[in-house]
């Protein structure tokens, strides 16, 4: 074996892998230094550099990279490239990041590397952009492309016919072993990444699956169809929703799974990559959602659609605020009389807010996964009300007695009026936590079977009962307790 002769001169820095090159953290963020060589790169116009610093990142990397950069920037960058961006890469972007780059690319090039993907990641590319610009787009790329991005972007766009790819491979039952592995040797018209071969009948209608590892073990003579397993194998109808795909990939332990049309003919199959990506992107949304922030929103967006995106939430915050001050105004001759009310108040509504989110957050989740059905519903809502009620408990000994203790060391108020106190702070405490808990289940749970998203709407919900309840029952009680113990 001849050697390999050292370089002649110091590798540039970006040729050594990720973990050599001192570029990348361990856990491979992009470190301020790299980014900074990067913006120089771009800056002189120095192609040789920018590709020397990113030729060993991964695609995914270089996304998130460009993410980074300002918006001239990554102008720069795309005309210093030749008005494209690497396929890879492009599918890599973030969404609300995906649009301004493929506007600043030349059309010709987009279609190049869209037509490069598979078509999931194809339709991935392209959903978010407007009929015109897709139209542009498509008009650049072969018919049969053309026709095949077509029939993908035709589904919703959270629908399995989305998320599909349609490259796959399928096999009749009566082929043999060898006959598949010469197949698959011999066509070039294959997945970029597939895990097992779908086993199909005359009416191309699946029948079974042979995992890639069952067939590689497995004599050249024998029949694909003595091998198959059709009780593993999940087959998804084009229309189901990419949260209940993802449902099935958990529950079964799917690596990947068939998709057929109405007819339950096989037209594509859905990876686990893909699945991994709709997880997220869920998880996401519904983390924005409980937080009264659009799902589209990101980094990237620019401050008036910051503030737009932003404002709906907020009005409809400041509604339920101004009902809760409403609240409050009911009981102004109670705090007018005793101070320490005013002060004391918010801590009870904030304890019943907090808990309820925490419910909430569960009990979203819970629903999501399909944890949490009516079969449990019931179960779930007494452990939750109990939980509130324990909690409240404890919260009222640990609140009653710093209340009580404060209000008499404060010179307020005798130690009755200081026993009063304390007795009222602890059971608001008990009733507003009994109360956050039941809403912070009944409310999505309603919400759910009404056909809306838990996710958005709950929060408001939830944040609005536990201040009403928190407010009304603690004024209400002083009101009734403490005033004419003071007059």
């Amino acid at each position: 074996m001849s050697e390999i002769a050292p370089p002649e001169e110091e590798p540039r820095h970006g040729d050594l892998p990720p973990e050599e090159d001192g570029q990348f953290a361990d856990d491979q963020t992009l470190s301020p230094e790299f980014v900074r060589s990067v913006e120089d790169a771009i800056d002189a116009e120095d192609v040789e550099a920018y590709h020397g610093l990113t030729r060993e990142i991964h695609p995914a990397d270089v996304a998130d990279l460009i993410g980074l950069l300002r918006e001239e920037e990554r102008d720069a960058l795309i005309a210093m490239l030749g008005g494209a961006i690497p396929s890879e890469v492009l599918a890599e972007l973030d969404e609300d990041l995906r649009e301004d780059v493929i506007e600043a690319m030349e059309p010709a090039k987009v279609a190049e590397a869209v037509m490069e993907l598979d078509t999931d990641d194809a339709a991935f590319v392209l959903e978010d952009l407007d009929e015109e610009k897709q139209a542009e787009i498509l008009a650049l790329a072969p018919i049969e492309d053309r026709l095949a991005l077509r029939a993908a972007l035709d589904f919703e766009e959270d629908s399995a016919g989305r998320l599909m790819q349609r490259e796959f491979f399928a096999s009749p039952a009566f082929w043999t072993v060898g006959q598949i592995i010469d197949r698959l040797r011999g066509t070039e018209d294959l997945p970029d990444k597939f895990y097992e071969v779908f086993v199909v009948d005359p009416a191309f209608k699946p029948m079974g699956s042979v995992p890639l590892s069952t067939l590689l073990k497995s004599k050249r003579e024998t029949v694909i169809q003595d091998i198959m397993s059709s009780r593993d194998m999940r087959t998804v109808p084009a229309t189901m929703d990419q949260e209940e795909v993802a449902y099935l990939f958990e529950q079964y332990n799917l690596i990947s799974a068939p998709v057929v049309d109405d007819a339950d003919r096989l037209i594509g199959m859905v990876t686990v990559d893909d699945v991994v990506e709709t997880v997220r992107e869920e998880t996401q949304e519904d983390m924005l959602a409980l937080a009264g922030v659009e799902a589209d929103t990101g980094l990237s967006d620019t401050v008036f659609e910051t503030v737009r995106s932003r404002f709906s939430w907020l009005a409809v915050n400041l509604g339920t605020a101004i009902l809760a001050s409403l609240v409050i105004a009911m009981f102004d001759a109670a705090i007018g009389q005793i101070v320490a009310l005013a002060v004391l108040m918010p801590i009870v509504a904030s304890m019943g807010g907090n808990a309820g989110t925490q419910t909430l957050t569960v009990v979203v989740r819970s629903l999501a996964t399909k944890d949490l059905t009516a079969t449990n519903a019931a179960r779930i809502v007494f452990r939750e009300a109990l939980v509130g009620f324990l909690n409240g408990l404890i919260f009222a000994v640990i609140m009653g007695a710093l209340a009580g203790v404060w209000f008499f060391a404060s010179g307020w108020g005798t130690e009755a009026a200081a026993i009063n106190l304390a007795l009222v702070v602890g059971v608001a405490m008990i009733i507003n936590l009994l109360a956050a808990g039941l809403a912070g289940i009944l409310i999505p749970i309603g919400l759910q079977r009404a056909g809306a998203d838990p996710a958005v709407s709950s929060a408001v919900f939830v944040t609005t009962v536990t201040d009403i309840v928190g407010f009304f029952v603690f004024l209400g009680l002083a009101a009734a307790v403490l005033l004419p113990a003071a007059g």
